[in-house]
């Protein structure tokens, strides 16, 4: 059957196009799937725009929205073990965290499906009488979304839950590398009873299927998860007709860790912070700062559990965690380690791929051992820059003004944590991180009804909560003089 889904129907790339999805924990065959071009993307715009113009989405009422992502919601439930293989295939992560995915996202549709008519607007109180003030808001138009690969299902749950919960319409664009979740997603909205033209999918490189998002004036909206670089060129390229940019762009997140903290705790978190999934989340607590006083013993610590995380592939019921995306992105995190040591850094563990001779099962996957670099300082390269990585960064720090200039000296803000007994202490450093979400004595927890978005570099805009649905929506006065009288300001 074809993979793009343009104006209610199925179909094949218009040139022809095709990719292989391989699994990278072995390097399997997953499956082909369609490779759309710009021609294919455009008319996917010109689908949703027809949709949005002349169609019945952005008038059906607020509830009926809702009610319909409820469906979704309930579908994803029934689907819930195929959807998890489907992305533990794709990404190669564990099928266990696939499945903690995969009720993650059942809570963001639901979470949408009941607030879409929550929200009516307001009356303005303008101290006359004889008039009707209102705000009001209104969906955006048609919306590029552009979701990555490493949380694939539950990015593109971020992005379409809140446009279809506000009446828009969508040309939705996953990442190339793991299509699968976001093409049975489409079908169930389909399912679910979504109008032809509404939601509309292409599969292909950025460059090619992607690009045409963020330039196309008929898009009202362009949404994007990933890396900087890209984050900047959509930015750039949208500019010239002013659209709406909602990006969200990583981060290196400090983690940090006082000596009156509970350390047996704190350093079980460390571990889960940064090497969960490989180190291959926006949030991953990357970049430890441990005050001083305690380095030797926690790092020791550290490092010795770090030794010993199994690896192994998706079905692997004894992995702890898995494979790199792909062999492109390990070589990258490859000479991320290499320079990081040749500043200066001291690799305390890992900084290699498995030995094929002692673990042969993991010779044609992704891999690369959990690493830790010591001895780090802020300027260099490695405390810096984003590896998305299971690599962990360490410096030090002397005191609460010190941790926080030290956390806050990056171009990121998206996340970070606080760890200390000290309730007082913990508020006042979490209150000057300039940072999107700061845990304290906690890592990488989220709920759909609070916003999620980074400071600085780390991007524009927030998903996820009340902020997540404004972004899809815009703002309207409507002033209605119920009383006109002629008010003879010119007198001829």
């Amino acid at each position: 059957m074809p993979d793009l889904y343009v104006d209610g129907r199925w179909r094949a790339a218009a040139a022809g196009g095709r990719r292989e999805i391989r699994c990278p924990a072995d390097g399997t065959l997953v499956a082909e799937v369609d490779e759309a071009t710009a021609e294919d993307t455009a008319e996917a715009i010109a689908a949703a725009h027809r949709a949005f113009h002349e169609g019945p989405w952005p008038h059906t009422s607020a509830r009926e929205r809702g009610d319909l992502l409820l469906r979704v919601a309930d579908l994803l439930e029934r689907d819930k073990d195929a959807v998890a293989r489907m992305e533990s295939l794709d990404t190669g992560k564990r099928l266990v965290e696939s499945e903690y995915d995969v009720d993650d996202i059942v809570s963001v549709f639901r979470y949408y499906g009941r607030v879409a008519a929550e929200d009516a607007g307001r009356v303005v109180d303008t101290g006359n009488a004889d008039v009707v003030s209102r705000i009001v808001h209104e969906p955006i138009g048609v919306c590029g979304l552009i979701s990555p690969w490493n949380y694939p299902l539950l990015q593109v749950s971020w992005k379409v839950a809140p446009c279809l919960a506000a009446g828009n319409t969508f040309v939705l664009k996953p990442s190339e590398l793991t299509p699968h979740t976001a093409i049975h997603l489409m079908r169930l909205l389909e399912e679910a009873g979504l109008p032809a033209g509404v939601g509309n999918l292409v599969l292909g490189a950025g460059p090619e299927a992607g690009a045409p998002l963020s330039e196309d004036p008929r898009v009202d909206l362009v949404s994007f998860t990933g890396g900087l670089a890209t984050g900047r060129a959509i930015a750039a390229a949208a500019a010239p007709t002013v659209k709406k940019v909602a990006l969200e762009l990583g981060g290196k997140n400090p983690n940090i860790v006082f000596a009156d903290a509970d350390l047996e705790v704190a350093l079980d978190y460390a571990l889960t912070a940064v090497f969960l999934h490989s180190g291959q989340v926006c949030s991953a607590g990357a970049r430890l700062l441990v005050e001083e006083s305690i380095h030797d013993r926690f790092v020791d610590a550290l490092v010795e559990r770090a030794g010993r995380i199994r690896l192994g592939g998706p079905f692997d019921e004894k992995a702890e965690t898995g494979p790199l995306t792909s062999a492109g992105h390990r070589d990258k995190v490859e000479a991320y380690v290499a320079a990081g040591i040749a500043e200066g850094a001291v690799l305390r563990c890992g900084g290699k791929r498995p030995d094929a001779t002692e673990q042969p099962e993991l010779a044609d996957g992704y891999y690369y051992l959990p690493t830790i670099l010591d001895r780090c300082t802020s300027d260099m390269s490695v405390t810096q820059d984003e590896s998305f990585g299971p690599v962990l960064t360490v410096e030090t720090f002397t005191g609460e003004d010190d941790a926080v200039a030290t956390a806050n000296d990056s171009i990121y803000g998206l996340a970070g944590a606080v760890w200390t007994q000290d309730a007082g202490k913990a508020q006042r450093v979490a209150g000057r991180l300039r940072m999107g979400t700061v845990w304290i004595n906690d890592y990488h927890p989220y709920v759909p009804q609070a916003e999620w978005g980074g400071y600085k570099q780390s991007g524009v805009g927030r998903e996820l909560g009340l902020a997540g649905l404004d972004e899809y929506r815009e703002t309207k006065h409507v002033w209605h003089n119920i009383r006109p009288a002629e008010q003879r300001w010119f007198a001829g």
